[in-house]
């Protein structure tokens, strides 16, 4: 098992790692919306926030030898059910492979966010 660490993504706030990868897949960590130059929650709305989720995403993948392309799975975490179809336009702009993917409110997000994004993906060949 290999541990994934990137600057282009913001480091773990906890006792985690990024992502990790073992056999042909990258399990990366949830993605919070944070910018990685800043450390600070990017945006203030849903649309802002899951596109910086899913670019913190890219970069853990990228750093793991993998891509969205290769996404197999995501899970998509909302502080409101309501961010849904906001949430959801910003994702097919990133996902035209379809992985599956569960989707769902919780009842409250690290450092006030509105959304987080963790996925598994294959190694590209």
């Amino acid at each position: 098992m290999k541990t994934i660490e990137t600057n282009s993504a913001p480091a773990a706030i906890g006792p985690y790692s990024q992502g990790k990868i073992t056999g042909n897949l990258v399990f990366c960590s949830g993605q919070l919306p944070v910018n990685p130059a800043t450390g600070k929650v990017e945006g203030d709305n849903i649309t802002i926030q899951t596109r910086q989720a899913i670019l913190n995403m890219k970069a853990v993948l990228e750093a793991g030898g993998s891509s969205l392309e290769k996404v197999v799975k995501c899970t998509v975490y909302l502080n409101d059910i309501k961010d849904f179809s906001g949430m959801n336009a910003v994702y097919a702009e990133y996902f035209s492979t379809k992985p599956a993917r569960a989707a769902f409110q919780v009842a409250a997000l690290p450092l006030g966010a509105l959304v987080e994004i963790e996925a598994v993906a294959e190694i590209n060949e």
